[in-house]
């Protein structure tokens, strides 16, 4: 079973549709037994980084995070659950996040070239072999929605990075913890194909 954690954030539906849809048990659940007896558990999420933050601690389940990951758990997070997994932001300063990687969250710079938020599909540069992109082609696209950006302070856990007015990191991972900043769930046969790396890692 897959818990997907409900912290009331957005998107939340359409990443338990895509894995019902490569046949999953999933429960959409802020139950910690319930979460920490998954096989898996993902992070997902659209929102702002210090609303989201406080709703993970609203509902107790920033301790219940860190057990997961602890665990050896496979945990895998999705847009704004990848910036949640770091340890700050600009869009909300003050607010401290998970901080299971170093480095921050940054705004991506407005200019006549690029709008912002990027809203729509780009391609990904494969910075090294992954779990996650195993069997994922260079440049291939994937689907964004966002206006921060992830800068890991920690280049090893860097699988793939994408361009958008600035070097973004785009997926993370390190053990049993995996991250994009794009949406899988959206990214048609790619991302299913991510989806599917996830649900097959064994650790």
């Amino acid at each position: 079973m897959i818990a997907i954690l409900d912290y009331d954030a957005g998107n939340i539906r359409s990443v338990e549709k895509a894995l019902l849809s490569l046949g999953q048990v999933v429960s959409v659940t802020r139950d910690a037994e319930t979460i920490l007896n998954a096989d898996r558990v993902v992070l997902p999420g659209v929102g702002v980084f210090g609303d989201a933050m406080g709703n993970l601690e609203k509902y107790g389940l920033v301790p219940v995070i860190k057990k997961v990951i602890e665990n050896n758990t496979p945990f895998l997070a999705i847009c704004v659950g990848i910036q949640l997994l770091f340890e700050e932001s600009e869009e909300s300063p003050g607010a401290k996040g998970l901080g299971i990687f170093k480095g921050k969250i940054l705004r991506i710079p407005p200019s006549e070239d690029i709008k912002v938020p990027q809203i729509g599909w780009n391609s990904l540069h494969i910075e090294k072999p992954s779990v996650l992109l195993n069997g994922i082609n260079e440049n291939a696209y994937v689907y964004f929605v966002h206006s921060y950006y992830v800068k890991a302070e920690e280049e090893d856990i860097i699988t793939s990075s994408a361009e958008y007015g600035v070097h973004i990191h785009a997926s993370v991972e390190r053990g049993n913890v995996f991250a994009t900043q794009f949406h899988p769930e959206k990214s048609s046969s790619v991302g299913l194909k991510i989806l599917k790396n996830f649900i097959d890692y064994k650790g």
